[in-house]
């Protein structure tokens, strides 16, 4: 599931009239970047929820092909990054899959980030597993970082410390039964990622690369310049 819903009040003045998973970065769109990885990763099909200028969005991803797109429509209700998969797992089955938000945009400098993913998922130990960009290389992001890392791999939350060096990088695999014991309506993913936590269960993967922030107009030249300097073959 891409998210592409949101309203993206920050990057305003652009998303006055642009939804923002359509800012282009490096003459594609945000939201394109992000199913290129995916269909890269092997993936086939793809939900991506819409509100926002919901129209623009819909008719970008018509012609897309590779994944296959199937829209889940939020125009009555902005239902947050858990309420938005909840509306829409029955088109999921049973099997894990990849959550991402739609503005997710990084360098790749090593083992490319979803196979990456793929390969470590490992249902009997995880429920959830998390892409985690380093906070001290990532680009446009004044945050303090989200989480710690085990040895094993197992995240804790950063909590009272001052900081902590993993940033969540905006994408996850879930899985779809994590999702029976939620609220109805809008929630936020963050309810399954503690859930997760008490239970030993959430882990970090950890990007090979450089996670570009992209949160307001003026962090965008930068990102291009980012992406600009990575190697054709990276």
């Amino acid at each position: 599931m891409v998210l592409a819903a949101g309203l993206g009040q920050r990057m305003r003045p652009i998303t006055d009239t642009l939804p923002k998973p359509l800012v282009r970065i490096g003459g594609r769109a945000m939201l394109d970047h992000m199913l290129d990885r995916l269909a890269d990763a092997g993936v086939e099909d793809a939900v991506v929820n819409v509100h926002h200028l919901a129209g623009q969005v819909e008719a970008h991803l018509a012609a897309r092909q590779q994944p296959r797109i199937t829209i889940s429509d939020e125009r009555a209700e902005l239902l947050e990054t858990g309420g938005g998969v909840k509306k829409a797992l029955p088109l999921f089955g049973t099997t894990p899959f990849f959550h991402t938000n739609s503005d997710a945009l990084w360098r790749e400098t090593g083992r490319p980030a979803l196979p990456a993913m793929a390969r470590s998922w490992d249902p009997e130990r995880m429920d959830i597993l998390l892409l985690l960009a380093d906070l001290e290389t990532s680009l446009g992001f004044d945050g303090a970082g989200d989480f710690f890392r085990g040895a094993d791999g197992r995240l804790t939350r950063r909590g009272s410390a001052a900081r902590a060096p993993w940033v969540y990088a905006g994408v996850a695999i879930l899985k779809p039964g994590l999702f029976a014991d939620t609220p109805d309506g809008p929630f936020s993913l963050n309810l399954l990622f503690d859930r997760a936590i008490a239970q030993g269960r959430l882990f970090g993967e950890v990007l090979e690369g450089r996670w570009l922030h992209v949160g307001t107009p003026d962090a965008i030249a930068p990102a291009e310049a980012a992406l600009a300097a990575q190697p054709v073959d990276a």
